[in-house]
């Protein structure tokens, strides 16, 4: 597998004055990725049923790279669910909504 660079973001959300939510980001660094395959399910929530794809990622350990920042690549967002460091190593379970 091929590496590919991606850019690390910290994620802001900020309520609108009209009460809705802006989300925005923040670069904090960039890391090198080593992509899995990618797998799509539904999960079910209250607003309804949505899509999400989720692809796991191996890098050089990092102290940022932690749940809830988002990695931009390929031209698109993949928030970090789950982080894991193995050995110098991080496994991460990245995820996108659909």
């Amino acid at each position: 597998m091929t590496a590919i660079l991606a850019e690390l973001l910290e994620v802001v959300e900020t309520t609108t004055p009209y009460g809705g939510r802006a989300t925005s980001f923040e670069p904090v660094g960039h890391a090198w990725l080593k992509l899995g395959a990618r797998r799509r399910r539904n999960r079910d929530e209250a607003g309804g049923r949505r899509a999400v794809e989720t692809v796991a990622a191996e890098t050089r350990s990092d102290p940022r790279l932690i749940v809830g920042r988002a990695l931009r690549f390929q031209g698109s967002d993949w928030r970090i669910a789950t982080g894991e460091t193995v050995g110098g190593r991080a496994i991460l379970i990245l995820e996108r909504m659909r």
